[in-house]
């Protein structure tokens, strides 16, 4: 196993259960305790955990893995519910993408889309995700708007009220939201509160409001609300959803499109 593969692996881990001694992992893993030792030494290091006489936890409630490290989690699933909601979205329209990696992927569906290699503009896109910014900014038929806010290192995204000023002059068509937990009865979640506040402004802002979640994210819980689930018209998630747990969220009012 590489370096990197392990290290996704011990941070997978280590977000599922909070906490994970040095001899615990090592046997998930099948690797010496040193090498895990050294692991979690570069790890902490990094900022991405806290090492701990034994082991190592979590950074903190807002907690989130850096995107090259979550990236290929459901890798598969994210980029068809990319392809479904880039799918939905219309030439000319002025779409919010909030960051994330499922957002990240709807972002690269929408780049490669055939009806809009033209335009004036082709399409708007206002974000809050520096890397999402970087990716459409090199195309010139999409006009691309970025909110403004400070830098969150762990996930790419401007948060703070810098975003306030430039959110509150526009409208959009549809906002295209990813979330790391999505209830029927708490609504949508982020980890962070700042970014929960920005995501939930382009929200308000939008028409319509799409959640892109693959089926690992519904039914959960997490630290700070985004939206109720009647403000989301549109569900997009993958089929390995649980059946009752669309059943709920057809039954709260939503469009769930399973890919």
């Amino acid at each position: 196993m590489s370096r990197d593969a392990r290290w996704k692996a011990l941070l997978d881990l280590l977000v599922e259960r909070g906490r994970l001694d040095v001899e615990e992992a090592a046997a998930e893993l099948e690797v010496s305790a040193a090498t895990i030792r050294r692991d979690f030494d570069q790890l902490a290091a990094q900022q991405m955990l806290v090492r701990t006489r034994g082991g190592a936890v979590v950074h903190g409630v807002s907690y989130e893995l850096p995107l090259r490290y979550k990236t290929a989690r459901n890798a598969s699933a994210k980029q068809r519910i990319a392809a479904a909601v880039a799918d939905l979205l219309a030439p000319g329209e002025a779409v919010g993408l909030t960051g994330g990696t499922t957002t990240t992927e709807v972002a690269r569906a929408l780049a490669v889309r055939g009806d809009l290699t033209s335009g004036t503009p082709a399409l708007t896109v206002v974000t809050n995700a520096l890397n999402i910014a970087n990716e459409l900014a090199v195309r010139p038929q999409f006009k691309i708007v970025l909110t403004g806010g400070v830098a969150r290192p762990q996930s790419y995204e401007l948060i703070g009220p810098l975003a306030d000023g430039v959110l509150s002059q526009i409208t959009l068509d549809v906002a295209v939201l990813g979330v790391v937990a999505l209830d029927v009865t708490h609504g949508a979640a982020a980890h962070d509160e700042a970014e929960a506040a920005i995501n939930r402004l382009l929200c308000e802002r939008a028409e319509r409001v799409v959640v892109a979640a693959d089926s690992s994210k519904l039914g959960r819980r997490a630290f700070a609300r985004i939206c109720a689930v009647d403000t989301v018209d549109t569900l997009v998630t993958d089929t390995a959803a649980d059946p009752e747990l669309v059943r709920g969220f057809e039954e709260a009012g939503l469009r769930v499109l399973t890919v």
